[in-house]
């Protein structure tokens, strides 16, 4: 295998690329990943988050000027310090005054500094802040349509390294304004100390534009596919990351490193081809610096020994010229900032723009704690692509207090129809009543908490055991929770952790068995004290003791509830007040066990493909049952 990664490594065709391979999983370049250097649309979006620290960013331009002002006035001091303290026959007091100011102006300038750099930065963390929680805000709320074909890793790039690019970008921005005015301020003093060297002194500058005017589109097309190629890695990287454990149960390390591998050397190509178009402005600039202080040397040189020219005004210039390019290599760097930034930016508000499909009505009222806990489907029709129904014409009504089951093949609508009562979705027609109120007419807020759902995978969260027991209901208090873990029978083995109820849970629960994490999540569901309780397969992982277990558990869980419950066990679901059997996304039939497997229909069969063996099963039966479960 080693020599197999090391042969793959070394594939590198003569021009430094690498072959094109065969790819699985993500691999799509995103459509547009740069917009302009300067978008209005997105700095708008962005003043949005600054405008409440607008105050603070008022201050902090202050403090860039006044901090320009000083670069602006030093070489003026040291003039006036030569050309009148130093000069033969000077006057003591001026050199003692120009010493002054120049402390001063040395002090004033570290002010103006500090306040400057601590300004912007405070700010730049409190807009990133805002904008992190408006995202993950924003990203709580989306339809789940949205996060079902949303990779985690494009997200996490924009979450993390998207709102860095914008960090980079407020902490220079506010820098801008000052490099701008000292560079127009440095070309007035020039001019205002003398016309003809200062003319001398501009004329290197065509020269830079020249080379810009070459440098902008390759600049800002390396840029681009750096920002691509970073994107499509770091999709690569979540995805193999939460797909671990498949890659090692199939082995598939190799492959997976291979491709992974062509994502990240497409990475390191573009981002050292970008690097090299950000570098190389920086010795363009410094030798263009070198030319223009030579050519003053020169001239101003001469002037000064024909005495046409005063010493100071020759060491002033030297001093402007030094700065006179800082300003010009820092905006060249800042429009790299700035075209980062403006991409970012793009794909920060693309977030912020998706549309959240379930949003509360207008006049959407609170579902009361007293309401009768009742569960009615009318003529609903769903599909998560509308031209494609996954329900059609349903209709049923859980009493309250009834515990219901949903049988039926894979692909029948039966976790669908358990999504329509929490409203992760809307139907497209009919109506899902939850205590005799339509559920588009109710705040989220007050459905979710008349709804306890235990899942199949059961998602818990790093914390301690009793955080994620009363994660339903935070003001729960110890006793519940304990309580509630002794009814669903999880209290012995939470008791065995090291810390018991105040053990840390790791990712996902990982330091459990997906029994114990499934029992956990029941405990969950008994604390949320909901009206509603909806089981999806909630038994499917659990091995017989713990599904013994679980069957007394369910006794206290249902207990003055209304029961949801979807299971392929059927074991689970025998005690029901009532089986719907779905086929297709139609109710085929409808009844208690009894009557179901007195029908001799589809329950039936599927009965007795869960407890009987192949061998006991009549070839017709057999038969009939799996064109069934293959045609859904």
């Amino acid at each position: 295998m080693a020599e197999e990664l090391e042969t793959e490594r070394s594939d590198v065709r003569e021009d430094g690329r690498r072959p094109p391979r065969a790819v699985v999983g993500s691999h799509r370049i995103e459509e547009e990943m740069f917009g302009k250097a300067f978008d209005g649309n997105i700095v708008k979006r962005i003043w949005a988050f600054v405008h409440p620290y607008r105050t603070q960013v008022l201050w902090a331009v202050v403090a860039v000027l006044t901090f320009t002002t000083m670069q602006l006035l030093i070489p003026l001091i040291i003039r006036y310090a030569i050309d009148h303290g130093m000069s033969p026959g000077g006057n003591p007091s001026a050199l003692i005054s120009a010493i002054a100011a120049f402390a001063i102006a040395i002090l004033i300038n570290y002010a103006a500094s500090y306040a400057q750099e601590t300004l912007v930065g405070n700010v730049a963390e409190e807009v990133l802040f805002d904008i992190r929680k408006a995202m993950f805000s924003h990203l709580q709320r989306v339809s789940l349509s949205f996060m079902d074909k949303t990779e985690v890793g494009r997200l996490m790039s924009r979450l993390q390294g998207d709102v860095n690019s914008m960090q980079e970008f407020l902490e220079t921005s506010v820098l801008s304004v000052g490099d701008i005015v000292l560079l127009f301020g440095i070309v007035f003093v020039m001019l205002y100390l003398d016309f003809k060297l200062g003319l001398l002194t501009l004329a290197v500058l065509p020269v830079l534009f020249v080379v810009r005017l070459f440098w902008l589109p390759l600049a800002r097309k390396s840029f681009m596919a750096a920002h691509e190629t970073n994107s499509v890695a770091n999709g690569a990287l979540a995805e193999a990351i939460h797909g671990v454990r498949a890659v090692q149960s199939m082995d598939r390390q190799g492959v997976n490193f291979t491709l992974y591998d062509d994502k990240a050397h497409a990475n390191l190509r573009t981002h050292l081809t970008a690097a090299r178009y950000a570098q190389v402005m920086v010795p363009i600039v410094d030798s263009l610096t070198g030319v223009a202080m030579a050519l003053v040397i020169v001239v101003g040189g001469a002037r000064v020994l024909n005495q046409a020219l005063d010493v100071g005004v020759l060491v002033a210039f030297l001093f402007y010229i030094q700065r006179f390019f800082d300003p010009i290599r820092s905006l060249t760097l800042q429009y790299s900032v700035m075209q980062r930034a403006m991409a970012s930016g793009q794909r920060l508000t693309e977030v912020l723009d998706v549309p959240v499909d379930i949003e509360d009505a207008p006049d959407a009222k609170i579902l009361s704690r007293d309401m009768d806990g009742s569960v009615e489907f009318k003529d609903v029709i769903f599909g998560y692509n509308p031209k494609h129904p996954v329900l059609k014409h349903v209709s049923f009504k859980v009493n309250p207090g009834e515990t219901v089951a949903l049988v039926g093949p894979t692909g029948s609508g039966k976790s669908s129809c358990m999504s329509l009562i929490h409203r992760f979705y809307d139907v497209q027609q009919g109506q899902v009543l939850v205590g005799g109120h339509d559920v588009r007419a109710l705040t989220q807020d007050s459905l979710g908490a008349q709804i306890a759902m235990v899942l199949q995978e059961p998602f818990l969260f790093t914390g301690t055991v009793f955080e994620n027991i009363r994660y339903h209901k935070l003001e729960a208090t110890r006793e519940q929770v304990i309580e509630a873990a002794k009814a669903v029978g999880a209290h012995d083995f939470i008791m065995r952790l090291p810390d018991g109820y105040d053990s840390i849970l790791g990712e996902r629960g990982g330091n459990l068995s997906l029994g114990q994490r499934q029992l956990l999540s029941f405990a969950r569901a008994l604390v949320a004290d909901a009206k509603i309780l909806v089981l999806d397969e909630a038994t499917a992982n659990i091995d017989s003791y713990t599904e013994m277990l679980i069957q007394k558990a369910l006794v206290k869980l249902l207990e003055n509830r209304t029961g949801l419950v979807i299971a392929h066990r059927l074991a689970t679901i025998r005690e029901a007040d009532r089986i719907i059997v779905l086929q297709n996304g139609e109710i085929i039939e409808s009844g208690d066990h009894r009557q179901l497997m007195k029908n001799g229909k589809l329950y039936s069969r599927l009965y007795n493909l869960n407890y009987a063996s192949f061998d006991d099963i009549p070839e017709d039966v057999l038969e009939e049952t799996t064109a069934t479960q293959s045609a859904t």
